[in-house]
C-alpha cells in the first residue's frame, strides 16, 4: 500500500508538469553509456516515448564516437586527433556516416517504434537537418590547423523540425551535416544539440551523458550544483572547477540558453528514468543552467 501510495504522489507531482510542458519541445542529446548499453538506451527511449505521449514534442541529436572509434579500428584505421578533434578524411567521413546512420540512428528509430512513438532519422542519407561550414581551427599562435572534413554548425532546419513535431513524428538527428553544395561533415553532437534547440525555439535542451551534472569538487558527490545560472557557471569555467570534459556540453546550453531556451539541463543517463526526474520533478536529479 505504501508504494501505490507513493507512485499516486509521483504521478500528482507531475500532473503540474505535464501540464506545463503541454505541447513544448524538449530537445534531448544522447551520449555516453546510452549508446552503448541496449538496456540503458531502451530505458532513455522509453522516457521519450512517454513524454510524446503525454503532450511534450521531444526531439533526439545523438552523438556515437565511441561506436566511429569501434569502426575505424576494425578497418585498420587509428584515429588521429587535432586539439581534441578527430581528423576526418573521406574514409574516416564515409565510416563515421555508416556508422552514425546504420549502427546508431537507425536502431533507435526502430525502438521508438517498438515503443509505440513515430519518429524519422534525419541524417546526411535521408533529409538532413544540420547545415555545417568546415571548422576552421588555430593553435596558440594562430596557425590554422587543418582537421579535414570536420565542421561546424551553420543553421538549421527549424521548419522540417517543426513540421515533424507538429505531426507527432520524433527527428531523430545524426551529427553528419551537410553544407550549400551537398558535400559532407562531421559535426560535433553537442554543438549539434545546442543549435537546434536555439533554432527550433525549445522550451529545455537536456544533455545526457555519463555525469550527474557539474560538481565543485568532483571528488565529493555531495557537491553536485542543482541549479546555476549562466554567469555563476562561466565562473566555475574561469575558475577551473568545469574542465576540458564538461565544455562541450557547457558551451552547448550556452548556445541554447544565449538562442532562447528558457533551460538547459546536464543529466546522467545511467540512472533509470534520469530524464523523466529531471523535467517531472521539483528538485531533478542533475543540473539545470538557467
Amino acid at each position: 500500500m505504501k508504494k501505490a501510495i507513493e507512485k499516486a504522489k509521483a504521478l500528482i507531482e507531475a500532473m503540474a508538469y505535464i501540464r506545463r510542458f503541454n505541447g513544448k519541445v524538449v530537445v534531448v542529446k544522447l551520449g555516453g553509456s546510452v549508446l552503448d548499453d541496449p538496456d540503458l538506451q531502451e530505458k532513455m527511449l522509453t522516457d521519450v516515448a512517454f513524454m510524446a505521449t503525454v503532450g511534450i514534442r521531444p526531439i533526439i541529436v545523438h552523438g556515437g564516437g565511441k561506436a566511429i572509434s569501434r569502426a575505424m579500428s576494425d578497418s585498420g584505421l587509428e584515429p588521429v586527433w587535432v586539439h581534441g578533434r578527430r581528423y576526418t578524411d573521406e574514409r574516416t567521413l564515409a565510416i563515421a556516416e555508416h556508422t552514425l546512420v546504420h549502427k546508431v540512428n537507425t536502431p533507435i528509430c526502430e525502438k521508438l517504434k517498438e515503443l509505440g512513438a513515430a519518429s524519422m532519422g534525419l541524417h546526411s542519407l535521408s533529409s538532413c537537418v544540420v547545415f555545417a561550414r568546415p571548422l576552421k581551427l588555430k593553435d596558440e599562435e594562430g596557425k590554422t590547423l587543418d582537421v579535414g572534413l570536420v565542421g561546424e554548425v551553420e543553421s538549421i532546419n527549424a521548419e522540417m523540425l517543426g513540421t515533424l513535431c507538429d505531426a507527432g513524428t520524433i527527428p531523430v538527428i545524426a551529427p553528419v551535416a551537410c553544407d550549400k553544395t551537398g558535400g559532407k561533415f562531421n559535426v560535433n553532437a553537442d554543438s549539434a544539440a545546442g543549435m537546434v534547440a536555439a533554432a527550433v525555439q525549445a522550451e529545455k535542451l537536456v544533455m545526457v551523458s555519463d555525469t550527474h551534472g557539474i560538481y565543485t569538487d568532483m571528488k565529493d558527490k555531495s557537491t553536485r550544483v542543482s541549479s546555476a545560472s549562466e554567469s555563476q557557471v562561466e565562473k566555475m569555467v574561469k575558475d577551473g572547477i568545469i574542465t576540458s570534459g564538461m565544455m562541450p556540453k557547457v558551451d552547448a546550453c550556452f548556445t541554447a540558453l544565449n538562442g532562447g531556451v528558457k533551460k538547459a539541463h546536464i543529466i546522467d543517463g545511467r540512472i533509470e528514468h534520469s530524464l523523466l526526474l529531471e523535467i517531472y520533478t521539483d528538485k531533478g536529479i542533475g543540473t539545470q543552467i538557467v
